[in-house]
């Protein structure tokens, strides 16, 4: 018996190198069916079991999402010279 809580889905690479994996955690899950992308040119993206999401821009950029919808930013930088991380709440 394998110690992991899932099963995959899918997975595959496109013609542009683009490589993508999709995973079933089951009914008890938030998002049962996760999934994560990484791309060419650096960035990636998680949809994660407990509803949460990841993505980084493969700049140093990244954005955390809380399953209830808060967001919390880091190294994109603004126009005001702050490169700070910042936080936004559900739209």
């Amino acid at each position: 018996m394998s110690d992991r809580d899932y099963s995959y889905k899918s997975s595959g690479t496109n013609s542009q190198g683009n490589h993508y994996c999709a995973r079933d955690y089951g009914d008890s899950a938030a998002n049962s069916n996760s999934y994560h992308y990484s791309n060419s040119d650096g960035s990636y993206y998680y949809s994660n079991p407990n509803g949460s999401t990841y993505y980084n821009n493969g700049s140093g950029g990244s954005t955390y999402t809380t399953p209830s919808g808060y967001s919390s930013s880091s190294g994109y930088g603004s126009s005001g010279g702050n490169s700070g991380s910042s936080g936004s709440g559900k739209q």
